[in-house]
């Protein structure tokens, strides 16, 4: 074991001692401190990867809810990951809800959190976004303020301000620590707010992609819904999926906590999320799988089930900024088993096991 990876576990194991939110912020420093594991670019012929029109060293990105604020992009930009999407941001600031809001559960390698989309807001988010680092793709996970007047027109605003300085932007409808936000994924409303942003982003000076990010509860009607109202909309991509309200399975005593599940109780049932999302669209709509991946078997098993690249988060709280790293090029040695020449040869090859 190297130097670095032996204080790395030696830092894990003090962040863990102390208040959850605060642990999140020294990791945050340390990203910006460039005191985090920093491998750069990890790329191969099997990871390069075409993402709706973005060109990724490796399929493997830091979800949203990391870095809301956009603060540690310089290391984030060299961590080893292939895309990063920071945020949610919103219009104005806002706080967030009353802490604490962030509870590890230990016992189930999860995390349950009620945040409410606290962030600096747009104006701040978009001058850190200005000054990002030439290296690395760099996306944005857009919010609604909890007191708008307009949800459906934040979003929009949103991308409006920030556009500019991205490679992609996401709708976050999904978060169940907003009040009603959810009810946004409906047919009707969810085509009226997608119509709203769809025209913002063909009015920035660069088109770049945009994505929606799902909830992992959703029924398959609903799911059918969401899957034709994305193609005509013509959105680039589906994130599948956020939190999950379920409390299936857990042991940890924190489990009866308010907010969101993330973590490996959320794998198998984001996966099979995303392998229906794969049916309905009939693999022509790009996917991101995001929920409990902690090892590169689980980001292939998104790969394999329909997924065109995979997100990580809460894994990160319980294995460091390396287990990065141990994803991609894990991934790229199971692809050289399974004689696959790039990834795009394997996506949806096991789709059927998840239905």
């Amino acid at each position: 074991m190297t130097l670095m990876r032996t204080m790395e576990q030696l830092g894990m194991r003090a962040l863990r001692s102390v208040d959850p939110e605060v642990s999140h912020g020294l990791a945050i420093k340390a990203l910006q401190f460039g005191l985090a594991h920093a491998p750069g670019q990890i790329t191969s012929p099997r990871l390069r990867t075409n993402l709706a029109g973005l060109d990724l060293p490796n399929p493997i990105g830091i979800a949203a809810g990391f870095d809301k604020n956009a603060t540690a992009l310089k290391g984030l930009a060299v961590s080893g990951f292939g895309f990063v999407e920071v945020g949610a941001a919103t219009p104005r600031p806002q706080p967030g809800n009353p802490k604490p809001r962030l509870f590890r559960l230990m016992e189930d390698e999860a995390a349950i959190n009620r945040f409410g989309f606290n962030n600096d807001g747009m104006e701040a988010i978009a001058d850190r976004l200005a000054k990002r680092p030439d290296q690395g793709v760099f996306g944005l996970n857009l919010g609604a303020n909890k007191d708008s007047d307009d949800r459906a027109a934040d979003f929009a605003k949103v991308l409006a301000h920030c556009g500019a300085h991205l490679d992609f932007a996401t709708v976050n409808v999904s978060s169940p620590n907003t009040e009603k936000l959810r009810d946004l994924q409906g047919k009707a409303a969810l085509s009226a707010l997608l119509a709203g942003v769809m025209q913002t982003r063909d009015e920035l000076r660069r088109k770049i992609p945009v994505f929606l990010k799902i909830a992992p509860d959703l029924t398959d009607h609903e799911l059918a819904e969401i899957a034709e109202v994305a193609i005509e909309s013509g959105l680039d991509g589906i994130i599948a999926t956020n939190t999950t309200l379920s409390r299936d399975g857990l042991v940890d005593a924190q489990k009866s906590q308010a907010g969101g599940l993330s973590g490996k109780p959320l794998f198998e049932k984001s996966t099979r999320v995303l392998a229906r999302l794969s049916q309905l669209t009939e693999g022509n709509l790009p996917l991101i799988g995001v929920g409990g991946v902690g090892s590169a078997e689980d980001a292939y098993a998104k790969i394999c089930a329909g997924a065109s690249a995979v997100q990580v988060y809460t894994a990160l709280v319980f294995a460091g900024f390396s287990l990065g790293e141990d994803i991609v090029r894990g991934l790229d040695d199971l692809l050289e088993k399974d004689g696959f020449a790039n990834i795009s040869d394997a996506v949806g090859t096991k789709r059927e096991d998840w239905l």
